[in-house]
């Protein structure tokens, strides 16, 4: 890759900014100071800008994050923190949430640059299912077992949701699992019900399930497993 691409990549700045940070001596290949834009990288090469190394990425990235409350998952927000606030990556800002979660809801986020891979996630095509762990404020009755699973109403939506399981756990706590991503929909499903969600957590998706070792704003790489998985059940569904 030519020296200016992968810095406007890197540092998200335009090639003719690049190219006035190279004649200005400030990029170092290998240690010997590189002012032409044209060079061309090889993996193994060790680039700094103006006296800090900048890591070459090779290949997607993907990584599991539990998310804690009180931050939105975007790359930029003016209001809130974002949850790229927790990743210790190489440009991390080219991550994104395949599947975003609420500012109060916590739990399984999965980051990821594979922009097709995170598409096999959210797309309704595909029907991966989410697991979520559903606090609400009145008792739970055993009677919403059928109702869920037959599909809920939702306020201002012209079809039901598609058919949802749920496991009752206490009487103000259950195990929702969904196959779709409507706009807020596990806390439209209760409120269609006359029930209010008072916390929210996702543990699952599909079959990628969230650690159990990493404490709320704690992330780690996904496995080869976990990242194959996603493609192996996504073509399995459209066979």
């Amino acid at each position: 890759m030519r020296l200016d691409k992968f810095l406007s990549q890197q540092l998200s700045i335009s090639r003719t900014i690049v190219g006035r940070e190279l004649r200005a001596a400030k990029v170092t290949v290998n240690g010997e100071i590189i002012k032409k834009g044209a060079y061309q990288l090889l993996p193994e090469d060790k680039v700094c800008y103006d006296g800090n190394v900048i890591k070459q990425i090779s290949g997607f990235r993907y990584f599991m994050l539990n998310k804690p409350v009180g931050y939105v998952c975007s790359t930029d927000d003016p209001d809130y923190p974002t949850i790229n606030y927790f990743i210790d990556e190489p440009v991390s800002h080219k991550l994104h949430a395949a599947g975003r979660l609420d500012l109060d809801t916590t739990g399984l986020v999965l980051l990821t640059d594979d922009g097709q891979w995170s598409h096999r996630i959210t797309s309704p095509r595909h029907h991966c299912d989410k697991t979520y762990v559903v606090s609400v404020q009145d008792a739970l009755s055993v009677s919403l077992i059928d109702a869920f699973s037959i599909g809920i109403m939702l306020h201002n939506e012209k079809k039901p949701t598609k058919p949802a399981k749920l496991e009752i756990l206490n009487k103000h706590t259950a195990r929702l699992t969904i196959s779709e991503g409507r706009y807020h929909q596990v806390k439209r499903m209760f409120a269609a019900v006359g029930n209010h969600v008072t916390s929210l957590h996702r543990e699952r998706i599909g079959r990628i399930e969230l650690d159990h070792v990493l404490e709320p704003g704690q992330y780690r790489p996904l496995t080869k497993d976990e990242i194959d998985w996603v493609y192996r059940n996504t073509n399995k569904n459209n066979a």
